[in-house]
């Protein structure tokens, strides 16, 4: 007889499977290093600070960049500063009123990046929270 015939009425069981386990034992291990902050516990968290850092710096790169060569294409170009949009001149619109909201942008997709790693990094090491 099936079991499942046997339990009429009931739902089966869930059951864990596992790909030969590997993963449980890689995520128990990490844990495992971060919990006794060992030197590989230390490579780890130092791989999480670093990818945090580098996606810090490329916005950061992101917003100077913007930002940084308006002026300059203002001071090469002077025509540029005399040109007005809905009654304001170009370098006050630019400077002065769009980039708040570039920055609040970047500010978003920065949360959003660093939590898909901090996530990614809790997959990986096994300590899903």
């Amino acid at each position: 007889m099936d079991p499942v015939e046997a339990r009429e009425g009931q739902p089966p069981r869930r059951v864990r499977v596992d790909l030969a386990g590997r993963a449980v034992r890689r995520a128990a291990y990490s844990r495992q290093e971060l919990e006794e902050q060992t030197q590989v516990g230390e490579v780890l968290i130092r791989g999480l600070v670093r990818a945090q850092l580098g996606l810090a710096l490329s916005l950061a790169g992101v917003v100077i960049l913007l930002l940084g060569s308006l002026p300059i294409a203002f001071a090469l170009f002077p025509a540029l500063s005399e040109v007005y949009v809905f009654g304001l001149r170009l370098p006050w619109l630019l400077l002065g009123v769009l980039a708040y909201p570039l920055l609040y942008a970047v500010g978003r997709l920065h949360v959003r990046q660093a939590e898909r790693i901090e996530d990614d990094f809790s997959k990986a090491v096994g300590t899903d929270s």
